[in-house]
């Protein structure tokens, strides 16, 4: 008795044991690129720059819809960069593969900070209000242009900086630590704009590009440049021909193009909702974009742990799913089914955003990845149209309306790609 006893205890013992160290080996693998002082580095200078973004998205829109009150117009503001940004991201390919990245975060960094100040100022001098909402449109137009610039090279660094081998880690966790931001940032966006006004929100958008600025300036340079004679034209056409002849490649960005513009219009939309369905305020919609920031949090975490397997199965799955949490949140009545629809949408965003992003790099060659990421940035483009279009339809028919036809329609393409096109559903 006492021998099986002791053969029980000491098995007991190393299932514990087993469960130990696999936890250990989750958390080292969860968080192993961190581990790179050079990823720490640009880690947390990309989350500035993602802060500030975060606090731009509750409120710019809000800013439109309270000086305009037009769903329309934010639909107009939106799309006044697409053109400009499809141009520049193309672009942003070719010198991300011609240029130090490093030098083109810096330039891109040191610009937001300057044009966030310029509309705090005019905003504090009365200069923006509702006859110059226009200058709204300027702003939408040079940050998009700027973010076509610098996002191809934000994206492709990471490889140079951690490798193959720790590329959906890197991403995973860079999605991880901006949507964690999301938790804050928009909340604190909306206290501080029914607290301060605008205003204040714009100026400490540019304190904290700044430090993303200061902080960028410590990164090494992460990769050899090799001359070329070809013009930036030939190059970006050469990019599309590798990107045409590489069949994963375009199945990728073809279905991501797709999730996009049927996914990301509710973020422009949820002004109206805030406003005229929840009636909840600028503080209402910092909370609905910090409890997704919740359930991004909790899908980064995952991702970030999970190895290199079935990955397209899981961006068509995690796309699947926040086309359903879209349309729970576009029929919700109540506060409360929203924010937990809100933190559905985000687990279901997350896996959509870092699929795609690993899967473009992972399947793409060292000497195309800028021009790659840049048409990959460039499909962002594409929401300004579907936001005129989302914006268009809740003027006819009503937000909750227009939301939940996109999610319909992002269920319907989620369903169809499973089924007819395998190929992406099998890639690992």
């Amino acid at each position: 008795m006492q021998r099986r006893d002791l053969r029980e205890a000491e098995g007991t013992v190393s299932e514990v044991a087993q469960r130990v160290g696999r936890a250990a080996t989750g958390r080292v693998r969860t968080f192993a690129s961190l581990g790179n002082p050079t990823f720490r580095l640009y880690f947390v200078g990309m989350l500035s720059q993602v802060a500030s973004m975060n606090m731009q998205q509750v409120t710019t829109p809000l800013l439109v819809y309270r000086i305009t009150g037009s769903a329309a117009l934010l639909g107009v503001v939106a799309m006044s960069g697409s053109l400009p940004h499809i141009f520049f991201s193309l672009f942003g390919g070719v010198v991300a593969d011609r240029m130090q990245k490093k030098h083109i975060l810096l330039i891109a960094l040191g610009s937001f900070t300057f044009v966030s100040l310029g509309i705090a100022t005019a905003l504090a001098t009365g200069l923006l209000n509702e006859k110059t909402w226009w200058i709204l449109i300027i702003n939408s137009v040079v940050q998009s242009s700027l973010l076509g610039l610098m996002i191809p090279a934000r994206h492709s660094i990471i490889r140079e900086i951690v490798g193959r081998e720790r590329l959906m880690n890197a991403i995973a966790l860079n999605s991880l630590g901006g949507n964690s931001l999301r938790l804050v940032a928009p909340a604190a966006a909306g206290f501080f704009i029914d607290a301060f006004g605008f205003k204040t929100v714009y100026f400490i958008m540019a304190a904290v590009y700044a430090t993303g600025f200061l902080v960028i300036t410590l990164l090494p340079l992460t990769s050899k440049i090799l001359p070329t004679t070809r013009n930036p034209f030939q190059s970006v056409t050469d990019g599309f021909k590798y990107i045409s002849r590489e069949k994963v490649l375009l199945l990728v960005l073809i279905f991501t193009l797709l999730s996009v513009m049927l996914s990301m219009p509710y973020q422009q939309l949820m002004a109206v909702f805030v406003d005229d369905v929840f009636k909840v305020g600028a503080k209402g919609m910092g909370v609905l974009m910090s409890v997704s920031g919740l359930g991004s949090i909790a899908g980064g975490l995952v991702l970030a742990s999970l190895t290199d397997k079935k990955r397209g199965l899981i961006m068509l799955m995690g796309t699947l799913f926040l086309g359903m949490a879209l349309t729970l949140f576009s029929v919700s009545q109540s506060w409360t089914l929203a924010m937990a629809a809100m933190v559905a949408v985000g687990i279901g965003q997350s896996a959509r955003m870092t699929m795609s992003n690993t899967l473009t790099q992972a399947y793409t060659s060292d000497d195309y990845r800028g021009r790659v990421m840049g048409v990959y940035d460039m499909e962002m483009s594409f929401v300004g149209p579907s936001v005129y279009i989302a914006g268009l339809m809740t003027e006819a028919v009503g937000p909750q309306q227009a939301l939940g036809t996109l999610a319909a329609l992002l269920i319907f393409v989620c369903l169809a790609t499973v089924v007819f096109i395998p190929t992406l559903r099998r890639l690992d």
